[in-house]
């Protein structure tokens, strides 16, 4: 575990983060893993603030790094071959439209994990929650809650931490979780 190229991009992005000060939260698949549920993934998902992202974009395009798609965070470490998708503080999850939880600034809500800096737990259920609520081509973060909630061991009261907009959608999949699945 760790040595795909994923991970070393991973840790390459962490290692640029830290040694600039650019506060940062890694989201994703790679998040998920650090609360308890592994999942395969083949790109990188962090939260920079708009300003951060310029920094970054401006130090480090063309000497490791390219954007996939101009003037966005769609970039790719060129190194590893590995996509990594930088999503903007103040943005909203799944739809894109405004709704009670959106990405938030990683500099005031960010906590240090054991390998890198990511999300409180009920943060990131909530992102999770907002984009599968909203997107039906998102459909997997309810997925990534459920999986969670299952190899975690989440209790029920997790809820009460969560924002109301996504806290009756938590509860359904928590009960949903608590169902033996006999093909399992």
């Amino acid at each position: 575990m760790g040595e795909a190229e994923v991970h070393k991009a991973l840790a390459k992005l962490v290692r640029i983060f830290e040694e600039e000060g650019i506060p940062y939260a890694v989201i994703g698949a790679l998040a998920l893993g650090e609360y308890g549920h592994r999942r395969s993934t083949v790109d990188v998902d962090v939260i920079l603030s708009e300003r951060d992202l310029q920094l970054f974009k401006d130090g480090h395009l063309g000497r490791g790094y390219a954007e996939r798609a101009p003037g966005t965070g769609k970039l790719l470490d060129t190194e590893h071959g590995v996509k990594v998708d930088v999503l903007s503080a103040g943005r909203f999850p799944g739809d894109g439209r405004p709704k009670p939880v959106a990405f938030p600034d990683p500099a005031t809500t960010a906590v240090r994990g054991a390998r890198f800096a990511l999300l409180p737990l009920a943060r990131f259920l909530e992102l999770k929650l907002a984009s599968g609520m909203t997107a039906a081509h998102r459909l997997h973060d309810l997925a990534d809650v459920l999986d969670l909630i299952r190899s975690a061991s989440l209790g029920a009261e997790i809820a009460d931490e969560l924002d109301p907009y996504v806290r009756d959608k938590f509860r359904e999949l928590w009960t949903a979780a608590q169902t033996h699945d006999p093909y399992a």
